[in-house]
């Protein structure tokens, strides 16, 4: 398969899905780390540069948006904590699941996921909007730092 042809294969994909989430009876619910990395490591996993976003969840763990928050270099995304939550606020979300990608491939998380972590897990209690994981996304594989119990306690 050509270059073109993938990259159109993607962008269908990644429509589709999009709709689907904006149709309330049939948005996904999310019940597990596994549930969630389904919904975006196929396209997180092949993105050069690293991307968090936020799946914004309403009280039963529906999906009512995945929101793109920041894009950065290969290596790194500098993120301003205030800001991962003006689209949970918009969308009145109940809770919340960060993800970025590591463009090397290695879900392993690194310092600064742990300390972004604990960060958003702080003002998401102060704003009661539960940070239920926060998910590396590798070329295939992920990373949930809560079963790992980083950033989590």
């Amino acid at each position: 398969m050509g270059e073109a042809k993938a990259a159109a294969l993607k962008a269908a994909i990644e429509l589709g899905r999009r709709l689907a989430i904006h149709e309330p009876e049939t948005r996904p619910a999310i019940g597990s780390p596994a549930d969630a990395a389904a919904l975006v490591q196929y396209e997180m996993g092949a993105l050069e540069q690293e991307h968090l976003r936020a799946i914004l969840l309403d009280t039963r763990n529906k999906v009512l948006e995945i929101a793109d928050l920041y894009r950065g270099t290969v290596n790194s995304a500098h993120v301003r904590v205030a800001e991962v939550f003006t689209q949970a606020v918009r969308k009145n979300a109940a809770a919340l699941i960060l993800v970025h990608n590591h463009p090397s491939g290695d879900p392993t998380p690194s310092p600064d996921d742990l300390a972004l972590t604990k960060a958003v897990r702080e003002a998401g209690h102060l704003l009661d909007i539960e940070v239920l994981d926060h998910l590396v996304i590798g070329q295939g594989r992920y990373t949930s730092m809560k079963e790992r119990k980083l950033g989590f306690s």
